[in-house]
This record gives C-alpha cells, structure tokens and sequence, in this order.
C-alpha cells in the first residue's frame, strides 16, 4: 500500500477540509458569508496558534486532539472563503450589477474560428456610460459573426456594446447543460455581436509571456499543416502535441471517447513525463560538474513549465508539472517524496488559484486516475506473478491501465455515459503509435526545416496518427465496443467509489470486515438501481421538447417511447436533444412518426391533430387554427400549439375547452404574449417548454 500510516501523508490527509470547505462555497456561497468567514479563519487561526505557544501551559499533550481539529477548521473555513471570494457574482463591482452603455473588455483566451463565428472569453475591465467610466469586474463570453473578427487576438481591448444575456439552462431534459459549463469556469453571461459592434482600442496588452506562447502554438500549428495533408491526422497532432483543438473533428473525438482512448487527445502527465526524459537526458552530461544536478534541475522545471504554459495550462499538465518539479528537487536534494502527498500539495496549489478547477470534469478525472495508478496499480499487479520478462512488462501496463480505469469509471459513467469494453486492448494497442506521434512530432516541431529529414518526419508522424485512428476506428465498430446508456445519480456514484475502494482494499489486506461493508454497498446500489428501473417500467408521460424550427413530443410507456418529430435519428438536433432524454429514461424500443402522421397503436390513437394516449387527450395545433361547425367544441385536457404567429384567441375560446396550454419555442413572441393572456384570462394553466415543466404525466 502506498502509506502504513496517516503521518506519512500528512498533506493528503489535511487536503480533504480544504475540498470540504471549497464543495461549502460553491454550493453555500452567498456574498454575504465573507466577513463571517474572515472573522472565523482569524479567529480559528489564532487559537491554533495560540495553543500551539501555550501547550505546556494548558496541559494540551492531554488533548492532542485539538491542534488536529484547529488544523482541519482552519483548513475548511479557507477553502470555503476562497471558494465565495472566487465567485465573480459575489463582487458587488460586477459588470452585471451596474447599468452602462457600453463595455470595455479584454481578450483573455485564444479567439477561436468556427462556422463562421469568432469566439474568446474576456475580461470585463471597464463600464462606460457617456463621458463617465468605471471600473468594473467579471467573465464575458463573446460571440462575433464578422470577418474582421479574425484578426482578433489575446490581449487585445475592445470596446462593445453593453448587450449582453445570462447564459440559458438547458431547454430539454437530459440536455447538454451549457449554463452549468460555463459556470464552473466562472462564466455567467455572454454577448453576441454583429458587423462593426466592435472597437479595438488596444492591442496586444495582455500578458507577454502567455501572448508568446500563444502564437508560438499558432506558428508551430501552422508548421504541421504546411508538410501534413490529412486535415484529421492534422488536427490529431495539434491536439496530440500542442493541446490544440480547434481543428479536431467531432467524429474522431468520438472514436476515441468510445474505445476508452480519449486520454490521449489530453495533454497530461504521459506528454509531461516524456518531455522530462527528453530533457534528462539531453542534459545528463551536467551530472559531472560541481554544481551540474542545480543547474540541470532548474532548466528541467523551467523547460518542462514552458511546455505546460504552451499547451494551455490545463488542470492535467499543471499537476504533472508541479509534481514532476516536486520530485526533480527531491531527487536533487536526495529527499524521499510519498508521490500520493505530491499529489495532495499539487491540488492543494492548484485549487488555491482557482477553486473552481474542482468542477472540473477534466481535474476530476486527472487526480483520480494518477491517484488509481499510485495507490491501486500495485495491488492490481500482485494478482498475477509472470517469470517472463516480457509477460511482466506487459501485466505492469495492463494493471496500470486497469487502475485507472477502473478507478475513473463511477465519474464517466455519470458524465458521458458509456464504458469502453475493449479499453485495455485499445490502451495497449495505441502505446507505440503515440510514443511515435510524440517524439516525430516533437523532433519535426523542435528541427529547423531540413530537406529530406523534415519531411520524413512529417510523413512519418501523418502515417503513424492515420494508423492509430484506423485501428480505434475498428475497435470502436467492433461488436459490442462499448456500453452505452449508463445513466447513473450522484448517490450511485458514490456508491460505486464504495464498492471499488472497498473491493482493491480487500485484495490488500484481506480483512472480512471489507466484506460486509462491500456487500452493504452492492445491496445499496442494486436497491438504488433497482427502484430506477421500476419507476421506469411503471411510469408513462408524454415530453414536449423545445426544439428550434421543429417539433418533438415523446410519448413513453416503460421503456418503449413514441416520437413525434419531423427530425431523423441522424440529425444533430435529435442526437443532441431527443436521444439524451430517451437514453436518460432508459428507453430501449423508439418510433419515430411524422408530426402529420396517423398512429394506431397499442395506447396511443392520433387521427389528424387529435391524440389519445393514456387518460390525456392532446390537439397538436400547428400553423393554423382549423375553424368547426357552429355550436361544436373540442374538450381536450392539453392544447398544444406551434408555429402560430397570430393566434385567434377568440377562436381558441370558442373551439376549444381545455385544462393546459401548451406553448412552443416556435411560437412568436407576439403569439406567445396572446396565448399567455388567453390562458390567464380563462385561469388555465399554461407551459412553455424550454423554461418550465415539460413532462406531462400520464395514467394508463
């Protein structure tokens, strides 16, 4: 096992307040907390330290206890103070807060080109209202369609109008939550601008240093699509390499999320860790000198930081970076470092800089799997003692690959919602071909442009990505690549961490009491698993999506469902917002009819614009309100009505008697203003899906 005993990793063991206290500000941050919390953390802290000078005094080595729990609250109330001091909708200087004409912001990112879009996030420096400005805080992401946009760069100040949205929740169950996103970058509202809404007032005032590496990559991007020609092999290496990934394709990064491979695409600790044997030993020649281990350990972890700050500084190559130069110095010095507290004392610096880096996925991901290779890879490796050389090397990858899958599984299960069942061949199958990548890339990158060599390393590095991709592309259409359509809770999640932790424990030390507190929580997680399928089974109700320009009502029994829609399966708006709500009701048979169709099937009826499904009676108005003969009138319980852009209330009243209004996205607002009026002036209840309920249910 990693550590015998809590004292030897001190600072794992002091990290869980801070995240305690960090997980209390994010959901408990209200700005109101900040004296408060500054007058605890003064308070804790001087009596920590005041019982620490006085300890023989008050007798406290009866107590030893208290310097402990001091330590944790001190630890728990700063993480909290971060945590709502790093919130910007906590600044009462938020742009948001204060009433301007216009902004002056700052480009804080790398401007990225799509669809004819030009996108960054940027620094809200200044609100200016007339002749008057004032200064002002926050995150603004902004949007601009104008081909002059494209000259835009990091750093530059732009003056906008003060036209700006709070970032909308998810319109559909199940959705992509994009407000959530951006949020846990400390994102809340965004701008959209048009033609000639723009000013540059300065450019290139941001940080030189970042601004360098920035355009660096750009140049050095640049270099990979002068002697490369496949635009995914392309866009493979400069996300590979450099970490970026605006030329990646949504398709490859599909065929690496489902074999289990998408780790690759992620500059993280296997680039880091290469770049620090590179540099090793290109510079082991100092070792002979008198001072020559200093000297090679500061340009190591100043080259290897350089690397970090030209690839992003992602949460992933930060931890490797930082424990990477932990461990050069104790190298260095002749100091033994328990990598599991290098580990803790690297989140720790880095959730001080940014608290949110906890939200995360990345992070999250990041920490656990090198925290699976530090503490489980061993005790995966001792399952099988191999005498062959070769047979050994290759079970030390195997269970190292197992680890970190196994211990990361819980979190892409309740995140992406597959498991690849082919992720160790995959894992194996790419280690020469990414070793490859790696160093022809980075010698192509790093060599001045010479005939022949150049260009051999070029071809070498295109043929070898192209390689790579056809063999996680076979996998990926390999029968039974993957489990699809794991829609877990948080409690399960949980509960799985219980079940893996508790299982590698065991193999460790062999102690039954492991074993009823496994079997505790199989039987939690089967019981969870368990009332989920059944309400699922035993529930029926009919969805109304908001979908732009189209329509989608899903009528649901069990785990069989009905699809109304003029979208196909192969659609983007159907795979982004109809099949996320299906696979989340855990769904296993779909139909999909034309809004216009008739349907005649067990449960539900539809002729023309009237549906019976269940106990619900539903008049699907599209377009136009058909007139009836004199004195008839159609008793429904729910109205829905799309693509009306003056609607005949009067009419509505006259032919129609229902208990619920049903308004579409596709609606007008002058439509939607009338039909709301109607619905309140009759005291009928009225929904407008995308902004409150959707799901309507259903007795059978």
């Amino acid at each position: 096992m990693i550590a015998g005993h809590k004292g030897e990793v001190p600072f794992f063991v002091l990290i869980v307040p801070f995240l305690a206290g960090i997980l209390l500000g994010v959901f408990f941050g209200q700005p109101g907390l900040i004296p408060f919390l500054w007058i605890l953390l003064a308070a804790i802290t001087a009596a920590f330290v005041s019982l620490n000078l006085f300890y023989r005094k008050l007798k406290l080595y009866k107590a030893r206890w208290t310097g402990g729990l001091l330590m944790h609250l001190v630890l728990l109330v700063l993480g909290w103070l971060v945590a709502v001091k790093y919130n910007e909708l906590n600044d009462k200087n938020h742009f948001a807060r204060i009433s301007s004409q216009y902004l002056i912001v700052k480009i804080n990112s790398e401007p990225i080109a799509k669809g004819g879009l030009i996108r960054f996030t940027s620094d809200v420096e200044k609100s200016v209202t007339g002749s008057r400005t004032g200064e002002v805080s926050g995150n603004l992401l902004v949007t601009i369609r104008d081909s002059a946009a494209g000259s835009l760069y990091y750093g530059d100040e732009l003056l906008i109008p003060a036209k700006y949205d709070a970032v909308a929740p998810p319109a559909n169950p199940a959705e992509f939550n994009y407000k959530k996103y951006l949020a846990n970058q400390n994102i809340h509202y965004q701008a959209f601008l048009q033609r000639g809404q723009f000013v540059v007032l300065k450019a290139n005032t941001g940080n030189p240093v970042i601004a360098y590496a920035l355009r660096l990559r750009q140049r050095l991007v640049e270099k990979f699509k002068t002697s490369m020609h496949n635009t995914e092999a392309i866009g493979v290496a400069s996300t590979l390499i450099l970490g970026y990934k605006a030329d990646l394709s949504n398709d490859v990064l599909q065929a690496y999320s489902k074999t289990g491979t998408i780790h690759v695409l992620s500059v993280s600790g296997a680039h880091v860790a290469i770049i620090f044997y590179l540099l090793n030993l290109v510079l082991g020649f100092t070792d002979r000198f008198r001072h020559g281990k200093v000297v090679k350990a500061v340009l190591v972890i100043v080259l290897i930081w350089a690397y970090s700050l030209l690839t992003g500084f992602s949460p992933a190559v930060c931890r490797a970076a930082f424990m990477i130069s932990m461990i050069i110095i104790g190298k260095t010095y002749n100091r033994h470092i328990n990598s599991l507290n290098v580990l803790a004392i690297s989140a720790f610096f880095l959730l001080l800089y940014d608290p949110f880096f906890i939200l995360d996925v990345g992070f999250q991901l990041s920490y656990l799997a090198v925290g699976g290779l530090i503490v489980f890879q061993p005790i995966v490796y001792k399952w099988f003692d191999f005498q062959n050389k070769w047979a050994d090397k290759l079970w030390i990858l195997c269970s190292a690959s197992i680890a970190a899958q196994v211990i990361t599984f819980p979190l892409s299960a309740y995140y992406f919602h597959q498991f690849p069942v082919y992720f160790l061949v995959s894992n194996l199958l790419i280690i020469i071909p990414s070793m490859v990548i790696l160093y022809a890339g980075m010698a192509y990158l790093l060599l001045p442009a010479i005939p022949f060599l150049s260009a051999a390393l070029a071809w070498t590095l295109e043929k070898s990505i192209l390689a790579m991709d056809s063999a996680l592309g076979f996998i990926e259409h390999a029968p039974f690549a993957g489990i699809s359509k794991i829609w877990i809770s948080t409690w399960d999640c949980l509960l799985l961490y219980g079940i893996i932790i508790g299982v590698l424990y065991f193999f460790y030390n062999r102690k039954t009491a492991l074993l009823r507190f496994n079997l505790a929580m199989m039987l939690l997680f089967t019981v969870s698993v368990s009332i989920k399928r059944w309400n699922t089974l035993s529930t029926s109700n009919i969805t109304f999506l908001s979908l732009k320009k189209h329509t989608g009502i899903v009528f649901k029994t069990g785990d069989k469902a009905v699809v109304l829609t003029d979208l196909t399966d192969t659609d983007k708006a159907y795979r982004y917002s109809v099949q996320p709500y299906l696979d989340s009701c855990q769904v296993a048979s779909v139909r999909c009819f034309l809004p216009d169709d008739d349907i005649r099937l067990p449960g539900l009826h539809k002729k023309a614009g009237l549906a019976q499904f269940g106990d619900k009676r539903i008049l699907l108005l599209n377009t136009s309100i058909p007139d009836l003969a004199p004195g008839q009138k159609i008793a429904t319980d729910c109205l829905y009505v799309s693509g009306t852009r003056e609607p005949d209330t009067a009419l509505i009243g006259k032919n129609y008697q229902c208990k619920l209004f049903i308004i579409d996205v596709n609606n007008s607002p002058q439509a939607v203003h009338l039909l709301e009026q109607q619905a309140s002036s009759k005291h009928i209840e009225y929904w407008e899906p995308g902004r409150n309920k959707s799901v309507l249910p259903v007795s059978n």
